[in-house]
């Protein structure tokens, strides 16, 4: 009886230790298993960061494509359109050429030589007009700051809400007008734009959705949380607001990188 009562317990004993080794492997294995699992997710979502980079790459390279063959139509419009200002016109548009062609191909630009840029456009596009007309254009750009000669502005942002205010304003009307308003402050650019448009663009901009899709793709692909695009119609007067944060950009840049 007693010799049972041994074997019994030795063989609880094993049971008991053989149940904590399989346990044990079963942990260490279960672990093991999920550490390679993490390590493959983290490889995925690394992998999916690169193609989904890439094809933003792509997206703004074809957006790229689209945007100047139609810019420069405008321009040699414009400047064909008043040959007795052709030096002044030449001068202005051998500086946006030069910018296009050199410039818009880099990922950004400082905000300095955009600026520069968007005022050459304008006075193109001045020249097309009557001396008469009403267009208004303010400036308030602080040179000192820190991001104004910075590496930090995606090239030819400010085309869309130039080209879009000349192309959709009645000229002939009498109470039309453009207003154009640009500004750095802070490490913030503000560009304002408003023109009076004629019933027959009303209704071209209401079925289009006012404006350009391409400006709202770029600046959400680049610009992300840091910028904000509002648009806005009033008894046919038509606003566009674009505000980007170059300072809050210019660190999450320079610090990621």
């Amino acid at each position: 009886m007693g010799g049972n009562y041994y074997m019994i317990h030795d063989y609880l004993i094993f049971i008991g230790v053989f149940a904590i080794f399989f346990f044990l492997t079963t942990s260490i294995y279960l672990f093991s298993q999920n550490q390679k699992l993490k390590q493959r997710n983290t490889k995925l979502s690394e992998t999916n960061k690169i193609i989904e980079q890439r094809l933003n790459e792509v997206r703004l390279e074809h957006i790229g494509t689209k945007l100047n063959p139609h810019l420069f139509k405008n321009i040699l419009n414009s400047v064909q359109s008043h040959a007795y200002q052709t030096y002044m016109s030449l001068d202005k548009l051998a500086n946006v050429l030069d910018y296009i062609l050199y410039e818009s191909n880099n990922k950004y630009v400082s905000p300095k030589e955009e600026l520069n840029f968007a005022l050459s456009l304008i006075e193109i596009n001045k020249i097309k007009i009557n001396p008469l007309f009403d267009f208004r254009i303010k400036s308030r750009v602080n040179k000192s700051d820190s991001v104004y000669e910075e590496k930090v502005f995606a090239p030819l942002i400010s085309v869309d809400l130039i080209e879009n205010a000349f192309k959709h304003t009645d000229f002939l009307a009498q109470d039309s007008f453009i207003s154009i308003y640009l500004e750095l402050e802070n490490g913030i650019f503000t560009m304002k734009v408003s023109n009076k448009s004629s019933l027959k663009n009303i209704l071209e901009k209401e079925k289009s959705g006012f404006g350009s899709q391409s400006l709202d793709q770029r600046l959400k692909m680049i610009y992300s949380t840091h910028y904000q695009l509002e648009k806005s119609s009033k008894n046919g007067i038509f606003t566009a607001e674009l505000k980007i944060n170059l300072g809050e950009f210019y660190d999450k840049v320079r610090y990621s990188g």
